[in-house]
């Protein structure tokens, strides 16, 4: 057996192996028996003085460069302002490594960019070469300030606008004040200019008015429903009850240019109802007379903000919005029941031809998606 270990007298105590315990405040710093009541303070590190504080001229260039940097910016957001109004947002561009592009949204996000940049590394260059770089303590000193304090802050700030250099460098004031004062300029117009252009009459017409012949004129030829995407004409008789068909006017899908456009608007939703599930109300009656045998159609467009209307519960007869949640009850001429739209989907009017597929017998009667200024 191995001998065990007995602590001299006056050692500290001994573990459960009969050696002796290091007590918590011995053995860690050398020639001590404990710890030291205090800390010398060590002080700051000795300043190092930049180029820029011992040398005019080095100092002269670096504003030269923070000045360039701020007018970097100051062109930047003009060039914003500029592209925000030149720019045509379904014109597209061809931009490498990222391929086809929206040509407003390439240079708004540049002239963005490039401002932030400019603005960033101008603050930066003008900290670390002008500004003063010398640490400084302040020492702890009760809540309320003395009277001296109180007179001094009006003096501290303005020897802090001096150590800045703001007072003896005009030019760097001039550029630094213009870059953050026009950077304020594209936010303003991101926010109110893109609430705009008002539509006008815009959404009072459709594809389903049919070609336009003149001032506000349409030539309205009673297009026939169809199908979307497949572009083919649709039967009443295709339509069974619960079904749920995504139609277009057709001809809207054979044009050559501004498809996406006239589709935002024209989008309808075809639905077969039992002519019995019609509300016996003014409402259920005039949907069911715009119905043909209770196939209904409903523009697809909500009229709180325009987001497409898909969701379709059968047994409620229910359209609802998946955006805000608004309700639209089909058998009340779609009015809402829930959420935030203020005004029923417009109705289709439709019968069919003389070979039985659908047609509208008459455009929108009123002004299709979300509610606006000049809606009457």
């Amino acid at each position: 057996m191995s001998e065990r270990h007995t602590p001299s007298p006056g050692s500290g105590p001994a573990d459960e192996f009969g050696r002796d315990a290091v007590r918590l405040d011995e053995g860690h710093i050398e020639g001590t028996g404990g710890l030291p009541d205090r800390f010398e303070n060590p002080g700051l590190p000795p300043h190092v003085a930049r180029k820029a504080d011992l040398d005019e001229k080095a100092a002269k260039r670096a504003e030269k460069q923070v000045v360039g940097l701020f007018t970097l910016s100051i062109l930047a957001t003009l060039g914003f302002i500029v592209a925000y109004f030149a720019f045509d947002p379904r014109q597209q561009v061809f931009v490498p490594f990222i391929g086809r592009m929206s040509a407003s949204n390439l240079t708004l996000g540049l002239g963005m960019g490039l401002s932030l940049l400019g603005i960033g590394l101008g603050a930066v260059h003008w900290a670390k070469t002008l500004m003063p770089d010398e640490e400084s303590v302040e020492m702890r000193h009760p809540m309320r300030s003395e009277d001296e304090a109180r007179e001094g802050v009006a003096a501290t700030f303005l020897n802090g606008a001096e150590a800045s250099q703001l007072t003896r460098r005009p030019l760097l004031k001039a550029a630094a004040g213009t870059a953050l004062g026009l950077f304020a300029v594209p936010p303003l117009l991101q926010v109110a200019g893109s609430l705009g252009p008002l539509p006008h009459d815009e959404l009072s017409h459709t594809f389903w008015d049919g070609e336009k012949e003149g001032e506000n004129k349409y030539a309205f030829t009673k297009p026939r429903l169809v199908r979307d995407p497949e572009n083919t004409p649709i039967k009443a008789t295709d339509v069974t009850i619960g079904s749920v068909y995504h139609v277009l006017p057709a001809g809207l899908l054979d044009l050559e240019h501004g498809v996406l456009e006239e589709k935002a608007k024209a989008a309808v939703l075809l639905i077969r109802l039992n002519p019995g599930d019609f509300a016996d109300n003014e409402l259920g009656r005039k949907a069911l007379d715009w119905s043909h045998e209770g196939i209904v159609a409903y523009s697809k467009i909500c009229t709180h903000v325009g987001c497409p209307v898909g969701l379709y519960e059968q047994t409620t007869h229910h359209l609802l919005c998946p955006c805000h949640q608004s309700t639209f009850d089909v058998t009340q001429d779609c009015k809402v029941i829930f959420g935030p739209a203020k005004r029923a989907l417009p109705q289709l009017k439709i019968t069919v031809d003389d070979e039985g597929y659908l047609i509208a017998e008459q455009p929108f009667k009123e002004a299709v998606g979300p509610s606006f200024w000049e809606r009457g």
